[in-house]
């Protein structure tokens, strides 16, 4: 089944059109924001996910969910070992909805942020 998406709608101009923004390119906004995050050492995925990204099909936006109603983006990140979470966590949340805002004009309600795992060199 595949997964519905939602389209964002940022400018109606009339004769000249409109600009839509489809919420795969906001999730890998969001996943490269959060990658530049010092401490964030790769985005999680779900196990579909990963098994696309074993078949050679690897998405930036693996990890990163966009809710329909609002804008809310999940991001699920691995940290390196001995990163501080609630700092690493906090910058992520920031950067994302700067990010996201700064790009596209809309407004990030919410950024939440799961720690799937630890990443130790």
């Amino acid at each position: 089944m595949e997964e519905k998406r939602t389209t964002y709608t940022i400018y109606e101009g009339g004769e000249v059109g409109e600009v839509e923004i489809n919420d795969d390119v906001i999730a890998v906004i969001a996943a490269v924001a959060a990658m530049e995050v010092e401490g964030v050492a790769s985005m999680a995925g779900n196990i579909t996910a990963d098994i696309v990204a074993k078949l050679g099909m690897k998405k930036l936006s693996k990890g990163v969910k966009v809710s329909e109603n609002s804008m809310v983006i999940d991001l699920s990140l691995n940290l390196e070992y001995g990163t501080n979470i609630l700092e690493a966590s906090k910058a992520v949340q920031s950067k994302v909805k700067s990010s996201v805002e700064n790009m596209t004009g809309l407004n990030v309600d919410v950024v939440n942020v799961n720690i799937a795992s630890v990443e130790v060199k």
